[in-house]
């Protein structure tokens, strides 16, 4: 059995794909239920699947040598996902945990410069390719589904509720938002809950975008969103928030990043840290991400976070973990994205196939992987924050 074939029998184990080779070979996989999936590979294709499959199939399909020619490269993940070939495979030996853990170091240094180039790498691509799959508000991170019914404007609404309730907001109060995207979070907690809210972003089209909104809302008395890297911020504030930030901070910089949010919150003050989170353990960065969508990124495991968080003395007062939401999120960011008639007009086809891919493989890791989101709250006494969790029904 040749290494197609042997990959093939591990991966897909439930469906009907066929995988017609170079020289009219065909391959079969799965147990024949369901529509049937039929894509053709070139010699080209084959050689960089069976040399590096996480990153050779993403990059076959983006380069035309993965072809499909019934279904989408979202039915053969999803194919993937059902067999269990998603599901975390354990941490392994100490060797193993070691090796992970230097090139975790290598690949995540994340310095001033650096960060600041990774972020533009995915955020300054442009505004209006975001607009077009994004909610209106513009939030890019994962929704929160209050009911299956949702439409991604409502859930996303229902996201910020959810923070804006864990925060525990009283009018007046300084509140510093680390990562703030377009501004979107921040905008609503003052305008909402009479909040002054600092955000700072390294991305100059997000901060761009974002000043034209506030100015626009009316609510520059209110917003301020500086271009800044949150290692070097001064001051207290009574709340700190962050979503969709640690990761991109990288696994060498948690500590240094949770000491920052103790520094800025003042003493009575509650944070919020919401972030993609990964079950099974430190790990690495998916290859096709790392290369392509998120250089520098890395999604953290709970252990990582909360080892950081001790580090920094900080109480973790509550912890929620959100399960499938992200992966419904990104369902109706893709589609959103393979429907809008525009973008084909206005990006190449290999860009589109590189996010049509990304979005659908990060979709299977949310859906039937070891991906969730995580909501951390954070205080630096004890007694801020009422004993029980029901001021967040409140």
């Amino acid at each position: 059995m040749g290494m197609i074939e042997t990959l093939l029998s591990e991966q897909v184990k439930v469906g009907d794909l066929t995988v017609r080779m170079p020289g009219g070979r065909e391959i079969h996989a799965g147990d024949g239920t369901g529509p049937p999936v039929v894509v053709r590979v070139t010699a080209r294709g084959v050689r960089r699947i069976a040399a590096k499959p996480g990153l050779g199939l993403g990059e076959a399909f983006m380069d035309e040598d993965l072809v499909f020619e019934r279904g989408t490269v979202w039915d053969l993940l999803e194919l993937t996902g059902r067999s269990g070939s998603r599901l975390p495979k354990g941490r392994g030996g100490w060797l193993k945990r070691t090796r992970r853990a230097i090139r975790r170091r290598l690949q995540q240094a994340n310095a001033r410069a650096t960060a600041r180039a990774n972020v533009a790498h995915h955020y300054d691509v442009s505004n209006d390719l975001y607009r077009r799959f994004l909610d209106e508000d513009l939030q890019y991170s994962c929704a929160y589904f209050a009911r299956p019914d949702m439409t991604l404007e409502e859930a996303q609404a229902a996201k910020k509720r959810h923070i804006a309730a864990k925060l525990r907001l009283s009018p007046g109060q300084r509140v510093l938002d680390i990562g703030c995207g377009w501004g979107g979070l921040a905008m609503t907690l003052a305008r909402d809950f009479g909040v002054e809210v600092l955000g700072v972003t390294l991305s100059t089209e997000q901060l761009d975008l974002a000043q034209r909104r506030i100015a626009a809302a009316g609510l520059e008395d209110r917003v301020r969103i500086e271009l800044a890297d949150y290692r070097d911020l001064a001051g207290t504030f009574d709340r700190v928030v962050s979503v969709g930030m640690l990761e991109h901070v990288g696994a060498p910089n948690l500590r240094a990043y949770f000491q920052v949010v103790r520094d800025r919150l003042a003493e009575d003050g509650v944070a919020l840290i919401h972030t993609i989170g990964r079950m099974e353990g430190p790990s690495l960065t998916n290859a096709f991400t790392r290369k392509y969508i998120f250089p520098g990124g890395y999604i953290p495991a709970l252990s990582e976070v909360s080892r950081a968080v001790e580090e920094a003395g900080l109480w973790i007062t509550d912890v929620e973990v959100l399960r499938l939401h992200y992966a419904e999120t990104l369902r109706q960011w893709r589609e959103r994205f393979l429907a809008d008639p525009e973008i084909p007009e206005l990006w190449d086809a290999r860009f589109r196939r590189m996010w049509e891919f990304y979005l659908a493989s990060a979709e299977v890791g949310f859906r039937y992987g070891g991906h969730m989101n995580l909501q951390v709250q954070l205080t630096r006494r004890v007694d801020v924050l009422p004993v029980t969790r029901t001021y967040m029904a409140d």
